[in-house]
């Protein structure tokens, strides 16, 4: 019995019977092009990127069409003969939803399908927020990010969540020292009742660690050590380009240890004499000022802090041997006045002390960075080789 024979198409090569399959590729090595391009794309440009024929691409490009994946581009006025037709991306097809539940604040984001925030919400909360009334702001904040948006639950594809305390694989959160009745809380549950999406739940400090590794300050960095500097401290890791999540989520957690002191580090700056009957929450931004004016009670204060710090961080660097340390959380915004005595208080226990760098998100880093991992979940279902190019599944639980 003689083989089927090979169909070629640009540089892909196939058998009669993987055609289906060789359209796949096909329509993934296109729409990968369009999104990617900073500008609409004619045939001719999409051909060469792509390696496709034009026979080829002309069918592609019909198909994602149709199916509402590319729109065509009005032409450009003043040109010579038929001006050739222009596609893009239609990175509003779909949206993700980020959302970061914190101690005092509760942010939530629409953002389209090119990672572009097109709708926020913000409630306030504290430490004395209950569960209940904690997911009611939670639900008030997507409500108000929807809204921004113009969209309604139905429309949004993909949700990740980051919450306080350690979030193991199932989206739990086991472990809570923050919220006194938040351990145990079912937030895939409490969001699916309104979110007929997939849903996924991690740690803020991870969430935060992979904004600045996409948009932030650690761009493009392979390896990173990233620290939430602020009266709950934590931290997280990026490995080879990827957030590490760990066995149990308990990833970066080594404030835990009371040897590292990070749990009452922040003492050194609510106990110096200058923040004297000021608020806990006020106390760190009055000494930074002062280490800034160079008062001696403040600078000490400081490298109290930056030395108690260093210990849990020169452990995570003699594991990981980052490229880059970023300072993250509230205080990154002293980075001024703290970056310097962190170095110092590093030194003695690093082979290689690396770089460190203050984040650049602000605020949003943890929803920007739950928004990004909504968006993975996008990208690995419609626009990975295992992927399938064709509308959203069922609301599921992600691993």
């Amino acid at each position: 019995m003689r083989s089927p024979p090979l169909v070629r198409s640009g540089l892909l090569q196939v058998n009669g019977g993987d055609l289906q399959r060789l359209r796949q590729l096909n329509s993934l090595s296109s729409i990968r092009a369009l999104r990617d391009a900073r500008h609409p794309l004619t045939l001719t440009e999409l051909a060469a990127l792509t390696g496709l024929s034009r026979g080829s691409i002309v069918d592609v490009v019909t198909d994602l069409h149709d199916r509402g994946w590319i729109t065509e581009v009005e032409p450009t006025l003043g040109g010579m003969g038929r001006p050739a037709r222009r596609y893009r991306f239609r990175a509003d097809a779909g949206h993700v939803l980020g959302i970061d539940i914190g101690v005092h604040k509760i942010l939530a984001a629409v953002t389209d399908l090119n990672g572009r925030t097109v709708g926020s919400g913000r409630t306030s909360v504290d430490q004395r927020t209950r569960r209940a009334e904690r997911l009611d702001a939670m639900s008030r904040a997507v409500d108000a990010a929807l809204l921004a948006a113009g969209l309604a639950p139905a429309d949004i594809w993909s949700v990740a969540a980051g919450s306080v305390g350690v979030v193991d694989r199932e989206g739990m959160i086991t472990r809570v020292d923050a919220l006194p009745d938040w351990e145990g809380v079912d937030l895939i549950g409490h969001l699916g009742e309104r979110l007929p999406c997939p849903i996924t739940i991690e740690n803020d400090s991870k969430l935060a660690a992979l904004a600045e590794q996409r948009l932030g300050v650690a761009a493009g960095v392979r390896d990173l050590v990233y620290l939430h500097a602020g009266r709950r401290p934590g931290a997280a890791l990026v490995l080879n380009g990827h957030l590490h999540h760990g066995f149990s989520g308990a990833t970066g957690e080594v404030g835990l240890l009371d040897i590292t002191r990070w749990r009452k580090m922040a003492g050194h700056l609510e106990g110096c004499p200058l923040a004297e009957g000021a608020p806990p929450e006020d106390a760190a931004g009055l000494v930074f000022g002062a280490a800034r004016r160079g008062d001696p009670a403040a600078v000490a204060a400081v490298q109290a802090y930056a030395d108690d710090l260093a210990l849990g961080t020169a452990a995570m660097v003699l594991t990981l041997d980052p490229e880059l340390v970023v300072l993250g959380g509230g205080f990154s915004r002293s980075a001024d006045v703290l970056l310097d005595p962190l170095r110092r208080a590093l030194e003695p226990h690093c082979l290689r002390v690396p770089e460190i760098r203050p984040s650049t998100l602000g605020e949003e880093c943890v929803v920007l960075g739950a928004a990004c991992l909504a968006q993975d979940h996008i990208d690995k279902q419609f626009f990975s080789p295992e992927g399938e190019i064709s509308r959203p599944a069922a609301p599921q639980r992600i691993p």
